[in-house]
């Protein structure tokens, strides 16, 4: 259904295709979900929680809706799971070949096997930061291999895979993780050292995927499988905020809010967290050096067109 809101409520100057140099992609799928359904509805709730948000940020001391934050379509495709991966990674990489930066909201965490997978076609050396409470590594589960829980074992065979806050899975995900690579939440509780030791292990360009499940049940009871001893927000931010001053994020997405009529404020923390996030990466986007292979082009574009693609013009929109 063809929305004519904008995210934030913010005036539609700041929302066209052609100027925006941010994309807010809506993936409005929730086909593979085993437990509470809902993250269909996320999308809406997350949008009606952001116009109760204020537009200027005081840790950055800005206002990032000014550089544009364009809301394409959403991606109903829902006649297979497959079928939906296909059409995100379709419609993503078209986003992307214009170079902007593009960022998406789900939806279940099924949407982002696609995302990574345009994002990994577009950038060198790829690192996938995966905050999450499950380990999502499953390579088939209930018939498909683009079930939720399956969310990030292509990413593991194909990108520079990073996970955190880990503190659910399957006995058969132990002959897939990497446990060098993962930063388990109980273990993370006691370890002064955790973020800078995922830091160091990941590559210049770095995607994140972020089910709101990392978050402790306290704060985002709003998901669709809460697990106990979960991440908190300061920790988080300050976590988030130094893979984007120290590393090009090329992107990232947000998955899995359930929305409770009852309580809004899991739907505030969301529109909160995305704005957070754009924040961060406009703050900086001119600190990144250009150290090496992965830094093909010019790095003066929102996505800093780190491209294996040609770019295509505005005007394609």
């Amino acid at each position: 259904m063809k929305t004519h809101k904008t995210f934030a409520g913010i005036p539609k100057e700041f929302a066209k295709p052609e100027t925006s140099n941010i994309v807010l992609l809506s993936v409005p799928y929730d086909g593979t979900s085993t437990w509470q359904k809902g993250a269909d509805k996320g999308f809406e709730a997350f949008l009606e929680a952001s116009e109760n948000m204020e537009l200027y940020d005081i840790e950055t001391d800005s206002e990032v809706y000014k550089q544009g934050i364009y809301m394409p379509e959403p991606v109903t495709e829902n006649s297979s799971p497959e079928a939906m991966v296909e059409a995100v990674h379709q419609i993503v990489k078209k986003h992307l070949n214009r170079n902007k930066f593009v960022t998406i909201f789900g939806g279940e965490h099924s949407i982002s096997i696609g995302t990574i997978r345009a994002f990994n076609e577009r950038f060198n050396n790829l690192t996938v930061l995966h905050l999450d409470a499950h380990a999502d590594l499953r390579k088939s589960y209930e018939g498909s291999s683009c079930n939720h829980a399956c969310a990030v074992y292509e990413a593991s065979q194909e990108t520079n895979l990073i996970q955190v806050g880990i503190r659910s899975m399957d006995v058969s995900e132990k002959t897939v993780i990497d446990t060098d690579r993962v930063y388990f939440a109980h273990e993370m509780a006691y370890d002064d050292y955790w973020m800078d030791n995922a830091i160091n292990q990941m590559t210049n360009n770095v995607f994140v995927t972020l089910d709101l499940d990392v978050f402790d049940p306290s704060i985002m009871p709003s998901t669709g499988t809460p697990e106990p001893g979960g991440l908190l927000w300061n920790e988080t931010l300050e976590f988030l905020k130094r893979v984007f001053e120290e590393k090009n994020v090329v992107g990232f997405d947000i998955v899995e809010l359930c929305p409770n009529p009852i309580n809004k404020a899991p739907d505030f923390l969301a529109a909160k967290l995305y704005y957070k996030l754009l924040s961060y990466k406009f703050n900086n986007v001119d600190g990144i050096e250009n150290s090496g292979d992965d830094y093909d082009e010019d790095i003066n574009s929102p996505s800093n067109k780190l491209s294996k693609f040609r770019d295509f013009n505005n005007n394609d929109y």
